[in-house]
């Protein structure tokens, strides 16, 4: 991993605090990663927020990135949305400035990126896309709700096989304010803080 990257990480370990709340939120997602985590076909992990621009992108990277850390293999993250836009660019000034790599491989309104953590592991593919976009898997997959508007939208998710609801408050109440670069950074914290807290929970 990334020099930056492997210090933000063992600050958030060393500082990060869940609570009993955040805990139990979050158990029925260590329970369904470590009942499926010997499946031959594989874990995928769906999150899905309103405009896969935010919190789902935020959520995607640190949950692959916490089930590398941890050796959980045969785990893939994906992102989705309600409705089509693009990543907002301070998430990823945020997730640059946190350590990670980010390479644009497409131009356009909704560029695609490949989002590094470590040098010899295949990048994480990050754009803006419905949930039911061809990229992202059609049956079998972990639904993570990331918002309560996509939780409310999205009462039933065609092809999941758990529907989990994790949600987050919007960093974008902060855009264009003297406190968004923090603002968008804490809540990165919280997401990276918890996917890291339900990886360490998996046995094997």
């Amino acid at each position: 991993m990334h020099l930056t990257l492997i210090d933000f990480i063992e600050e958030l370990q060393a500082n990060s605090v869940v609570s009993v709340q955040r805990k139990k939120t979050l158990q029925p997602l260590i329970d369904v990663v470590q009942l499926n985590q010997y499946d031959v076909a594989g874990i995928n992990l769906h999150f899905i927020c309103t405009h896969n621009s935010r919190r789902s992108i935020l959520a995607q990277v640190w949950a692959q990135l916490a089930a590398h850390y941890f050796g959980i293999a045969q785990l893939t993250c994906y992102s989705g949305g309600t409705e089509q836009t693009s990543i907002a660019p301070t998430i990823l000034t945020t997730l640059s400035d946190q350590g990670l790599c980010i390479d644009a491989l497409t131009d356009g309104t909704n560029p695609v990126y490949a989002i590094k953590y470590a040098e010899n592991a295949l990048p994480i593919i990050g754009f803006s896309k419905k949930y039911d976009h061809a990229f992202n898997p059609v049956s079998a997959f972990i639904a993570v709700l990331t918002c309560s508007h996509a939780d409310d939208g999205c009462p039933i998710v065609a092809g999941a096989k758990s529907r989990i609801p994790i949600t987050y408050e919007d960093p974008k109440i902060a855009d264009s304010t003297e406190n968004e670069a923090a603002v968008y950074a804490d809540c990165s914290v919280q997401i990276a803080s918890e996917m890291f807290y339900v990886f360490s929970q998996i046995k094997k």
